[in-house]
């Protein structure tokens, strides 16, 4: 099993409202809830992979542009 929770992280930063963020989290909930107790297992084990690979990049990217001078 693979979820592309990129897809629903580049929607929700491309969401135009609140209104539609919400929609968007209420779509990933109804997707988990739909799931078996093992399929969440993989759901969020999984999630959690990709929220390290999205927490690696913003540090790198902070690194990166300290390391440049960006914030002197």
């Amino acid at each position: 099993m693979n979820f592309d929770f990129r897809k629903y992280h580049v929607r929700a930063i491309n969401a135009q409202s609140d209104a539609e963020k919400a929609a968007i989290n209420q779509e990933l909930k109804d997707l988990y809830d739909a799931l078996s107790e093992e399929e969440k297992k993989v759901f969020n084990e999984e999630l959690q992979k990709f929220l390290m690979s999205q927490y690696k990049a913003i540090g790198d990217d902070y690194q990166a542009l300290k390391k440049g001078g960006a914030f002197n």
